[in-house]
């Protein structure tokens, strides 16, 4: 995303990825619900990989987007195991989200999410710039695990 026009800060992003974050809390009692209904997390958790692989398919087909042999090859072998991730994310979430309720879930997911990108984004790894950890943003974490839990207090 292009800086606005006028030099200043676009808040698109943020928001966009707040919106994802609340998507997920409703992607995950979806997907309990189905596993729920047909009984398995795993079938439960194709489901939501085949409706969302229709979807990004019939986007892709719209927009024209394409992969050639030549883009497919120059992905690093690493990089195409990121969907067992979020396979076993889904799935996990499916399987936790109703014995912990959405906050806890989303709370603990949140801080694991939180020291991995501590640790990524220090090292500069995966495809993410080096940006070292630095008082602030470990203040920031110690923040975040404090409401974390916080959140776990019933």
């Amino acid at each position: 995303m292009e800086p606005p026009a006028g030099g200043g800060v676009s808040y698109w992003p943020h928001l966009l990825a707040a919106l994802v974050g609340a998507g997920l809390t409703v992607q995950v009692g979806m997907n309990s619900t189905v596993r729920h209904v047909i009984g398995s997390p795993v079938l439960a958790t194709i489901v939501n990989f085949v409706v969302g692989l229709a979807a990004l398919a019939a986007v892709a087909l719209a927009s024209g987007a394409r992969m050639t042999p030549g883009s497919a090859s120059a992905v690093p072998a690493w990089a195409w195991f990121g969907g067992l991730l979020g396979a076993a994310y889904v799935a996990a979430t499916t399987v936790l989200g109703p014995r912990l309720g959405a906050a806890a879930l989303l709370a603990l997911t949140l801080a694991g999410q939180m020291a991995a990108a501590l640790v990524v984004d220090h090292y500069g790894v995966i495809g993410f710039p080096e940006q070292p950890v630095t008082p602030l943003r470990l203040l920031g974490a110690a923040l975040l695990v404090a409401g974390v839990l916080l959140i776990l207090k019933r």
